[in-house]
């Protein structure tokens, strides 16, 4: 079974920039310490032709399980309630499956 990447996209409000940041940090340690991550790194991106800021996660999971477990924690149901109402727009996930060269 082959690992899953999971890059998900957050589009603050301009004046919820600091409470976004604030939820995702909360989610750092926890999902860190989940058997079946590898990888949860945050990211912020400036653009300064539209004046905002975005954030970014960079997920990788040893299976799909493993991404299914995190899914269904406290913390992650948590943090995906509070969060919506505070973004301009959807959260954007991609998730990637790793493609085994022959």
């Amino acid at each position: 079974m082959s690992k899953i990447i999971v890059i998900a996209s957050f589009y603050p409000k301009k004046n919820k920039k600091n409470e976004v940041k604030k939820i995702i940090q909360s989610m750092i340690g926890p999902t860190r310490s989940e058997e079946g991550n590898e990888l949860y790194n945050f990211y912020e991106e400036q653009n300064e032709e539209i004046k905002n800021i975005s954030f970014h996660l960079f997920e990788v999971y040893k299976n799909k399980y493993a991404l299914d477990f995190h899914r269904e924690t406290s913390y992650y149901k948590e943090y995906r309630s509070k969060i919506v109402i505070l973004l301009e727009k959807p959260i954007k996930v991609k998730i990637l499956n790793s493609v085994d060269s022959v």
